[in-house]
Formats: structure tokens, C-alpha cells, sequence
């Protein structure tokens, strides 16, 4: 009888509590439950599944409710399909919805083309050489080629470039989402619209004598590309050059006039360049017979 006392009471009464509370999260969790809108369920369907973080939040259900809350922009989630957003924005009673496709670019093409201040062996990758005196790159725009970007893309749109030891992303298969551009500790990397021509590879702001100094391909502002621009898309600003996307009609000529081929061509551009640069080629060679 004592053992019964001591040890089978205290099992049976711990027993009854357990079902006592069990009942009663059970009632409340029903009383009190926040009633979730369909429209957020549908809102989240229509988005792109990535659950990237690219737009800022942890995930596309997360999104979807700050959507709905209008706490967020639609423009935040590239990975999703127009169709899709423009679904979206019906759910949402917004009107017409509609977003130009972006890419992203690699503003730096240095890499072992740029200078090291010191060899780093440390491990980890560009986050954690950054912590060292702002990693190991004479270049404080540089890439430091050590894959930041390379491990949050879920796509494999990009890699670091055996040629140049700098990232570079394939546009055929990135999604825009934006992981890579907050993965980048030196804020390198940027959108474009898909159907850009030419791209800025370079992000260095010092002046010229300064980014000759630390790297062999980077913008010494040296005003070609603005000068021979036809349509007044290319500017100075800052000691780098710009584009306004909005008036470039995809020519090359600024790719083609770069001493420092830091304007890089992409997509339809890059057949284009290469007809340019053959086309003078041949030029200089007639000139010379």
C-alpha cells in the first residue's frame, strides 16, 4: 500500500494534469485563434515558392501576409513570374501590375586582376575575410572571389570566374531574387533589367590615379564612355561611370570605347561587341597594308 501511495498516486495525479491542461490549450487554442484570411493562402500560392529572403523577409508565407497587411511591395519579389503578379494584384485590389525582369550583375571584374594587401588564410568566405581589415583586397570595392554569393543562390546562376578569380552570374539562369546581393559583405552586386545590353563592372569611387593603383581593369572616369554615348544614357557620377537604363539603346559603343573594359556586355550585347571589336580589327589591319 505505501508503494501504491508513493509512487502510482503521483504518476495518476501528474497523469490527470497533463490531460487537465491538455483540454484546456485545446478549448482556448480554439477561442482564441486568430482567423487567418483565405486571401493571404492565395496570395501565397501565387508566388514563386523560393523562400529566398531576397525581398526582406524570412520567407514567401511571411511575404505574403505583409502583402496582404500592405506592409510590403510586390516589386520586392523578382522570382515571381508577371502572370503571377499580376494575379497577385487582383487578390490584392490593386490595379494592373507590371514590373520589368531583372538580373543580377556583378559591379567588379577585378579579382586577381585587382591587388591583394595580404594573403589571406584565414577560412570562410568573403563575410569572414571582411571582418579583417576589410578583406584582403588593395581594392576596397573589389571581389574577393570566395564565395558569399556562390553559397546562398539556390539556382547555380553564379560562380567565381577561373579567368578573372571574380564572381559573375549566369543571366540564363538567375531568378533576381536577391539572396547574392545581401550576401555580398562589400555590396558589389546589383539588379539590372533583363534586357539590358552592358553592364558597369566596376563599383571602385576613387579617383583614377588611386583605382590604377590597386586594380587593372577598374573605371578611371575617364569620360569616353559619356562622350561617345549617342543617347545621353551613360553619366559620371561620383568617378564611376552610369547607366540609365531608360535611354540605353543596347549600341556597345561605350563597351567598345572603355580602355579598361570595365563596361561588359551581356546577353544580345555580347555578339554585338564582337562584331564591333572585329570590325576594327579588320579596320586597323586595312589601314596598315
Amino acid at each position: 500500500m505505501e508503494i501504491f501511495l508513493n509512487i502510482v498516486v503521483p504518476v495518476l495525479i501528474v497523469a490527470a494534469l497533463a490531460a487537465l491542461f491538455a483540454f484546456c490549450l485545446s478549448f482556448l487554442g480554439d477561442k482564441l485563434a486568430v482567423e487567418r484570411d483565405p486571401r493571404i493562402d492565395d496570395i501565397e500560392r501565387n508566388l514563386s515558392g523560393a523562400n529566398c529572403g531576397g525581398c526582406g523577409y524570412a520567407g514567401c508565407s511571411q511575404f505574403a501576409e505583409a502583402l496582404f497587411k500592405g506592409e510590403a511591395d510586390l516589386s520586392r519579389c523578382n522570382p515571381t513570374p508577371p502572370e503571377n503578379k499580376k494575379n497577385i494584384a487582383k487578390i490584392l485590389g490593386m490595379s494592373a501590375f507590371e514590373s520589368e525582369a531583372t538580373v543580377a550583375v556583378v559591379h567588379c571584374a577585378g579579382g586577381n586582376r585587382a591587388a591583394d594587401k595580404y594573403d589571406y588564410q584565414g577560412f570562410g568566405d568573403c563575410q569572414s575575410a571582411e571582418i579583417l581589415a576589410g578583406g584582403s583586397k588593395a581594392c576596397e570595392y573589389g571581389c574577393m572571389g570566395m564565395c558569399s554569393c556562390v553559397h546562398v543562390c539556390k539556382n547555380d546562376s553564379i560562380a567565381i570566374c577561373k579567368d578573372t578569380g571574380a564572381s559573375k552570374v549566369d543571366y540564363d539562369k538567375c531568378t533576381s531574387c536577391g539572396a547574392c546581393v545581401k550576401a555580398c559583405p562589400k555590396k558589389l552586386i546589383g539588379r539590372i533589367p533583363k534586357s539590358a545590353k552592358v553592364y558597369i563592372a566596376c563599383s571602385n569611387t576613387t579617383k583614377g590615379k588611386e583605382v590604377t593603383a590597386v586594380c587593372k581593369v577598374g573605371c578611371i572616369a575617364c569620360g569616353k564612355c559619356e562622350r561617345g554615348c549617342p543617347t545621353g544614357a551613360i553619366k559620371l557620377a561620383n568617378n564611376l561611370a552610369a547607366i540609365d537604363y531608360t535611354k540605353c539603346i543596347g549600341c556597345m559603343k561605350c563597351a567598345a570605347e572603355c580602355p579598361r573594359k570595365c563596361i561588359l556586355p551581356m546577353g544580345e550585347g555580347i555578339a554585338l561587341l564582337d562584331r564591333i571589336n572585329a570590325d576594327k580589327a579588320a579596320a586597323k589591319k586595312a589601314a596598315s597594308a
